[in-house]
């Protein structure tokens, strides 16, 4: 949520600020705006409401504004509505501090009723402005020290912030600060950069520094210095990005997200062999030892939205493979209900972007219990990688499009291994079942590719249902698990109204929802579960329904019940997601490209929510 950008150097700031924004547009905003100066003269902020060619427009695509130092931000509206005047950046009553932000700040209305004792005045609906205007009395009470200055504010601040602040006073300088929202740092021939997240800066730099919690950074030309909350200098390690820049990039494809549909087999390919070697798993990188594999009493899966979906996933695998008792937890949920957790269990939080807010906390909540924790993120050095105990990164690449597809696609591998090697240290399972299923692990990148040769018949069918009211996913088992995803790919990019239901759950209430035409898409990978989904598909068409099968080649009954099928390769039954989620995720794009819609912005949702 929220993108900020950020340059002093040799060149024009406004047109790199501009280009990576728009880099960040996958975050989600409704407002952005920008603040550049040249060298002592004076800071010059322009805003602009709604898409970011709006403010492309508005400074001539940056080249009305000179000078070499600058922030940038595209908002999405928390405190006040989407408007120029709520827009980033925010200045003090005189200019004096100017500042963007990207998170929220809780005690903003009791700062900002002290402030205006203090005779300050508020021009916006913003807690930022109450942040800006909170640094700007320091500064001037402690004679002019930036670093003081921002260092008691963070103290009084309640929330999480990625702050970016310019002071008239220091030309060609920015400091950043921040706490549980995202920040990276860049640094490159006499250019220094910020921020919230890779894409921004990888056409500029691959050399990084990953800001801490309750840090602070001064960027000056050619030189970044960190700080520590009492105002410490701090070393921090410069990092090597390896991310490929045409990754940040669609390619030749129409969207992001039909690009990242296209890469998950060499997604799933990569994380594959990035934790088997030799046809064996090897999580030495990951920390995790056999010993404690051993020692685990209970697993807690811990996500928020397609990577809850993984979790659901996961648990019906893990549990079956190495017979340990796995819960599986929202993350907006988990810390606010003082959860009962074993002290020999292990806490698993699964996110893409690594700074997750609700996973960011459960993690926390769980270290501070005294849990094992373990991480599955997709961004080396992100928060919730340097937090947990234990990391495996998933190595999907840069994931622009908000719905995510290959990263989630890279969880169901990182947890497939995790569980098969669960299940061997654990000797719920023989050698020869070990070497079978890593063998068909190596066979799923080939089998999504054949799936996706395909795609044409899901266009059609996805053309076809595109002016649908409702459709219902329904499935047992694991199957379930598929369909909560392939809902909410449906609902969250075509704005159709979607359900998953367990399909053995239809007779309790649901089956009434059905009518004339209705689209019912039933997922039966399960072998052992088919008969039974078949049998409720029959049921709900019965009741007019319009029935998609989604199910593995040999099944060719279906077509008796169905109206029309989609085939995935045969694999082994715990894999199945990785090969029938990638029809629904087709179905699912196809339908919101019929519709003319935004498919790699949906409205209201944001890439990374890394705000509560």
């Amino acid at each position: 949520m929220c993108g900020i950008v950020g340059f002093t150097g040799n060149g024009q700031a406004a047109p790199i600020i501009l280009e990576g924004l728009s880099k960040l547009e996958y975050r989600g905003y409704d407002s952005a705006g920008i603040a550049v100066r040249d060298g002592a003269s004076d800071i010059e902020i322009v805003k602009a409401k709604g898409k970011l060619k709006a403010l492309f427009d508005k400074t001539n695509q940056g080249q009305s504004l000179s000078g070499s130092c600058g922030i940038g931000h595209t908002r999405w509206a928390t405190h006040g509505e989407p408007s120029e005047e709520n827009a980033h950046p925010h200045n003090s009553d005189d200019c004096c501090v100017v500042a963007v932000h990207n998170g929220i700040i809780e005690n903003y209305q009791e700062l900002k009723e002290k402030l205006l004792k203090k005779d300050y005045s508020f021009y916006s609906a913003t807690d930022t402005e109450v942040a800006v205007k909170l640094i700007d009395y320091y500064y001037k009470k402690y004679f002019g020290n930036p670093i003081d200055a921002i260092n008691r504010a963070m103290v009084r601040i309640r929330g999480s912030y990625a702050l970016a602040v310019m002071f008239k006073d220091y030309p060609d300088e920015i400091f950043v600060a921040r706490k549980d929202s995202p920040m990276i740092l860049g640094l490159e021939n006499g250019d220094a950069y910020f921020a919230s997240d890779v894409p921004a800066i990888l056409k500029y730099t691959r050399k990084v520094y990953y800001i801490g919690n309750l840090e602070i950074g001064r960027l000056q030309k050619g030189k970044i210095t960190f700080f520590n909350i009492d105002g410490d200098e701090i070393e921090k390690e410069l990092t090597e990005i390896n991310w490929d820049t045409q990754a940040a990039e669609k390619a030749g494809f129409e969207h992001f997200m039909i690009k990242e549909i296209h890469e998950q087999p060499k997604a799933v390919e990569d994380t594959i062999n990035s934790l088997v070697s030799g046809a064996r798993i090897n999580l030495s990188a990951s920390s995790l030892t056999d010993e404690e594999i051993a020692a685990i009493s209970q697993i807690y899966i811990v996500a928020c939205g397609s990577a809850y979906h993984v979790g659901i996933a996961a648990q019906y695998v893990i549990e079956d493979l190495a017979r340990i008792p796995v819960r599986v937890e929202l993350a907006s949920e988990f810390r606010y209900r003082r959860p009962l957790l074993d002290k020999d269990g292990l806490v698993i939080v699964i996110s893409q972007s690594g700074e997750t807010a609700d996973s960011l906390a459960a993690l926390r909540e769980a270290k501070s219990i005294g849990i094992k924790t373990l991480a599955i993120v997709n961004v080396v050095g992100s928060s919730i990688a340097r937090e947990a105990d234990k990391v495996l990164y998933t190595l999907a690449g840069p994931e622009i499009a908000v719905a995510t597809t290959k990263a989630y696609s890279a969880q169901l591998i990182a947890c497939y291994v995790l569980a098969i090697q669960l299940a061997m240290v654990r000797k719920e399972i023989d050698e020869k079942y070990y070497k079978n299923l890593i063998n068909e692990l190596m066979t799923l990148p080939d089998k999504i590719r054949k799936i996706l040769e395909d795609k044409e018949r899901i266009q059609w069918f996805a053309t076809k249902f595109s002016a649908a009211k409702d459709i219902f996913f329904i499935g047992r088992g694991i199957d379930y698990a598929i369909s909560l995803e392939g809902s909410l790919k449906m609902k969250e990019i075509s704005y159709i109204h979607s359900e998953a239901y367990a399909a053995g759950e239809l007779k309790h209430g649901t089956i009434s929802l059905i009518e004339d035409g209705t689209l019912v898409i039933g997922v039966l990978t399960q072998q052992e579960l088919y008969e039974k989904t078949i049998s409720n598909m029959v049921e709900v068409k019965s009741r007019g329904a319009y029935l998609m099968g989604l199910t593995n080649y040999g099944n060719y009954n279906i077509e008796d019940t169905a109206d029309f099928v989609s085939y995935i390769p045969k694999t082994d039954k715990h894999f199945t997601t990785s090969l029938a989620v990638v029809p629904l995720q087709l179905m699912g794009y196809y339908v919101s490209v019929a519709r003319g819609l935004d498919v790699d912005k949906p409205r209201n949702l944001a890439k990374s929510v890394t705000v509560e």
